[in-house]
């Protein structure tokens, strides 16, 4: 007995040096991330399939608070940095490129075939024509409605590629005369509204020209940016009344009760709807009406992304993590646990009509994808931005003065 334990002492011991020095042997990449619980859990297992592939690395995630995050990506990159980390797309990325903070991931992009597997955020994830991360997800916003509404008011209920703007504003003057507001919103928190901004200066503009605005290159006294809010005018009539006291889910409830018949808004409203009562049955989705014909279309679609830091130890692994991730086996594991979308045009989307409807919507925008107002604008100019949007709602006849007042503050904020 003593000689059997004595024995299994030892092997416990060996087994245990066995295990530390592969472990020792594995190289390790550092993961800095901001994920809320579902994702996390989701994220866990691609990192669980990519080390079952790649036996000779370790992933090693940390994970903060969103809010926590917000701030100690600013500390983290200069001082100790991980290897990977979480951010966003677009202008939100280009502070980070700018200082030499993120790292040049072209290489990734084009041993991969990411332009053509990832092709729909490509722009939001280029600078200076090189890609500085990989994105993994995102959600489409658009115009949802309720076809009951469109039925009360003798409008033909539009498919998801959606209607013309003119057939938009026509159908506006139906509603109100069958006592329906045409269009909802809920701007006390300001952000609903510049879902309206960026889908008019899109529209109107296009791409190209609406990053130009948010990063600070176009003055908001230009005749373009002019012609945004003349566009908004035609309808501003149409939408709630007393949108600025209203919360996103109290003009939900407008949708959802009939008493509106459009929102523009993003695709995690659905859950609010459905909750709400409204079926499939019901409830549709369109793309923002098409402005300026000869621009090419382009979407408004939050994404998130994974860089790699300029300082990272272990560059060479990170990038044939981000590699995987960008897989569609790898997009279709995180996005079934979030509920939103893939980017990888070949990932497979869960049986429900609204993402069908954004996966093809986001896949096919030839355009850009734009990341919202309060992504693509620094903080201050975001806040100050949806502040005049809400304004111009409530009172177009002040026009002149938001726009001096946004060329003051981007004269000021993009020095």
């Amino acid at each position: 007995m003593f000689h059997y334990a004595k024995g299994a002492l030892a092997l416990s011991a060996a087994l245990l040096t066995t295990t530390a020095a592969v472990a020792q042997d594995k190289r390790i990449v550092r993961y800095n991330a901001d994920f809320d619980p579902a994702p996390l859990a989701a994220m866990e297992q691609v990192i669980a399939d990519f080390e079952a592939a790649n036996p000779e690395i370790e992933i090693q995630l940390n994970n903060f608070d969103h809010e926590g995050y917000k701030t100690a990506i600013r500390n983290f990159l200069t001082a100790d940095a991980p290897d990977l980390a979480n951010w966003y797309a677009g202008n939100r990325m280009a502070p980070f490129v700018t200082s030499g903070q993120f790292m040049d991931v072209s290489d990734v992009w084009e041993e991969n075939g990411l332009e053509e597997s990832l092709g729909s955020a490509l722009a939001s994830m280029t600078i200076d024509d090189k890609q500085w991360g990989v994105p993994y997800t995102y959600y489409q916003w658009g115009i949802y409605m309720n076809e009951d509404a469109y039925e009360a008011a003798g409008v033909e209920v539009p498919g998801v590629e959606g209607i013309t703007w003119e057939e938009f504003v026509a159908n506006c003057e139906a509603f109100e005369a069958a006592g329906i507001d045409c269009l909802t919103t809920g701007t006390k928190a300001l952000w609903p509204g510049a879902g309206i901004f960026d889908y008019l200066n899109l529209r109107t503009n296009g791409y190209d020209f609406h990053m130009d605005l948010t990063s600070g290159e176009v003055p908001w006294t230009d005749e373009r940016v002019r012609a945004v809010f003349d566009e908004w005018a035609r309808v501003q009539p149409y939408v709630t009344k007393n949108h600025a006291a209203l919360e996103w889910q109290d003009a939900a409830a407008l949708l959802v009760q009939g008493k509106a018949a459009n929102y523009v808004m993003g695709n995690f409203a659905v859950a609010v709807f459905t909750e709400g009562g409204m079926t499939e049955e019901n409830l549709g989705f369109m793309r923002f009406p098409e402005i300026a014909t000869d621009i090419p279309r382009a979407e408004e679609a939050p994404t998130d992304t994974v860089h790699i830091p300029t300082a990272a130890q272990n560059p060479d692994d990170a990038k044939a993590f981000l590699a995987y991730l960008a897989t569609a086996e790898a997009q279709n594991t995180i996005n079934a646990a979030m509920g939103q979308l893939p980017i990888n045009k070949d990932a497979t989307v869960p049986d429900d009509p609204f993402l069908k409807a954004g996966f093809e919507t986001l896949s096919t925008a030839e355009g850009g994808i734009a990341q919202f107002f309060d992504r693509d604008a620094p903080a201050e100019m975001a806040k100050m931005g949806m502040e005049g949007f809400q304004e111009f709602m409530v009172k177009p006849e002040n026009l002149d003065r938001i726009l001096d007042r946004l060329e003051k503050a981007r004269t000021r904020i993009y020095q």
